[in-house]
């Protein structure tokens, strides 16, 4: 983790040096989460291969376009990076409506709407982990264009790689259901579902420990299952 002089100048603020301190005292705890975001991520790669190369059968299949999703989010220290995620929206869906999506949004296509169900469009997000992009627990990467209209003390959840999973998700694990039942969804995300993800995220990075993200972990294991079964 970085010194606090060492951070860019957008995050070295009155609002973001709470968390930075207390998640500075924590720097072995983070050293520990690396090693083993990274020793999990390429496990889970090697033994997902063949499945993966199954989907992208399925989805090449199914509809025109590339078999992966890649936009541009943001992470560690406002990096922007190119996430990976299997493709579960028709080709160029990004330039045809909003950068989130809806239950009922008609860009989704057959498969994709499996993928999403199961969350199985996450899987290539590993290769992101991997490459220290992301993490399996932290703030869920956002869009540049979210990102330029935070609130000061929203740049505290930068201080940590963007994660595949976290708290906020499974809270708003039926986030595109709530979507749907508004009219602008763009303005619904940004003015009051962004805010509540916010209130997670930021009390998750003073309580962040590696056994809470292992806990993150297997409660989404169970979010996932549950929605399914039901």
């Amino acid at each position: 983790m970085k010194n606090w002089n060492s951070l860019p100048d957008f995050m070295r603020t009155p609002e973001v040096k709470p968390y930075w301190q207390s998640l500075y005292k924590k720097r072995f705890q983070l050293a520990v989460k690396r090693f083993i975001d990274f020793i999990l991520a390429f496990f889970i790669l090697l033994v997902m291969l063949l499945p993966m190369a199954i989907i992208a059968v399925f989805i090449k299949t199914d509809s025109r376009g590339p078999v992966f999703f890649r936009q541009e989010r943001v992470t560690t220290y406002g990096k922007h990076f190119y996430i990976h995620k299997f493709r579960t929206m028709v080709n160029n869906a990004d330039k045809l409506g909003a950068a989130v999506t809806s239950e009922n949004d008609k860009r989704i296509t057959k498969i994709g709407a499996f993928l999403r169900r199961t969350r199985l469009d996450e899987i290539p997000q590993v290769i992101d982990v991997i490459c220290g992009n992301m993490s399996f627990v932290g703030t869920r990467p956002e869009a540049l264009k979210y990102v330029k209209d935070y609130k000061p003390e929203y740049f505290a959840t930068l201080l940590l790689p963007a994660g595949i999973t976290s708290k906020a998700s499974i809270a708003y694990k039926d986030e595109a259901l709530l979507l749907a039942s508004g009219g602008d969804i763009e303005n619904q995300y940004i003015n009051t579902v962004l805010p509540e993800k916010m209130k997670i995220n930021l009390a998750s990075l003073n309580d962040f420990s590696v056994l809470d993200d292992f806990s993150v972990m297997l409660k989404t294991v169970f979010a996932v299952l549950k929605r399914n079964n039901e």
